[in-house]
């Protein structure tokens, strides 16, 4: 099945540093005296921006030969939408985040993640490079590629609002204040004061639910205690049928307690999160700030897996 130029492919990037820079201080130069005056070397910052841009041309001119071509900036990720026959190819800049921030706004496209500077970037779901795009694009079409299936987790309130999650959801508060709810799961319920709870898919336990329980591990081992592996979601598969949540610094008082800090969430056993903050409170996912939820008093979320999954090339 050949592609056609009335088929449209998709490729999403975000600002390299020197472009978000350059909206920062306005100009090149002021960005590089900025850099330079912190004791920086602002030549590294420059070659990661040519080499990035560079690849993005040479993967421009591969795919304008293929379909017609259209490049969006993730922060338009939100407001785009994107069709059923869609090819969806996302040049990441060293940063596997962008792929994850994608796919929760695909229909059930298939994803080609390319990595524009091996040397640079490790890239855990970048298997790609920009001259694999031609002969990747036509054996997706051709069904010639194996995907990864990849769990989404999804928050419903009670007034009718969802969002997904590839990696994580956030819940707590716009700033540092302390967030304020009452969770409930397995039949257990618990007035809670902490700065906020995250919960992780198998995509998403390696990033920043691995950091919690990376602090927690040490905290746990300065005390002469120990944490066993199975705790540290070591093992968690892209399509697991679980996610998890874990409270971040949970404050023991007269009204709030620490029982309910750690746990799974599975098919049968939903979260539920009852807010009891009367401004500032927020869901996002996947660190997309920007994109998030109210999440105020008298409102109710609802966290399980979704029916809703991402299909990422191999």
């Amino acid at each position: 099945m050949a592609i056609g130029k009335d088929r449209r492919i998709v490729i999403v990037t975000r600002n390299t540093r020197v472009d978000e820079l350059i909206v920062r201080h306005n100009t090149l130069a002021q960005a590089r005296f900025v850099i330079e005056s912190q004791g920086l070397a602002f030549d590294d910052y420059l070659t990661e921006d040519q080499v990035f841009k560079m690849q993005l041309g040479q993967l421009k001119g591969i795919l304008n030969q293929i379909g017609k071509l259209h490049h969006i900036d993730r922060g338009l990720l939100p407001g785009y939408l994107f069709r059923a026959d869609d090819v969806v190819l996302v040049l990441v800049l060293g940063q596997d985040g962008l792929v994850a921030n994608t796919l929760k706004y695909l229909n059930g496209q298939p994803l080609i993640a390319i990595n524009p500077d091996p040397a640079r970037y490790d890239g855990a779901l970048l298997p790609f490079v920009t001259r694999d795009a031609a002969s990747i694009v036509h054996e997706v079409l051709n069904g010639g590629r194996k995907t990864q299936a990849i769990t989404f987790g999804e928050v419903q309130l009670n007034d009718g609002q969802r969002l997904l999650a590839v990696n994580d959801f956030f819940i707590g508060t716009k700033g540092h204040a302390s967030a304020r709810y009452e969770i409930s799961i397995d039949g257990k319920r618990e007035k809670q004061s902490s700065s906020g709870i995250i919960i992780s898919t198998g995509l998403g336990s390696s990033g920043w639910l691995k950091s919690v329980m990376a602090g927690a591990a040490r905290i746990a081992e300065s005390m002469g205690a120990s944490m066993p592996k199975s705790t540290l979601a070591e093992g968690m598969r892209w399509d697991s049928d679980f996610l998890i949540y874990s409270v971040r610094e949970p404050f023991p008082s007269a009204n709030t307690g620490t029982e309910l800090t750690f746990g799974r969430v599975t098919e049968k056993q939903t979260l539920e999160i009852n807010s009891t903050m009367p401004t500032d409170g927020v869901i996002f996912s996947d660190g997309m700030e920007l994109d998030y939820l109210e999440f105020n008093s008298e409102q109710i979320a609802r966290i399980g897996l979704s029916a809703t999954k991402g299909y990422l090339v191999l």
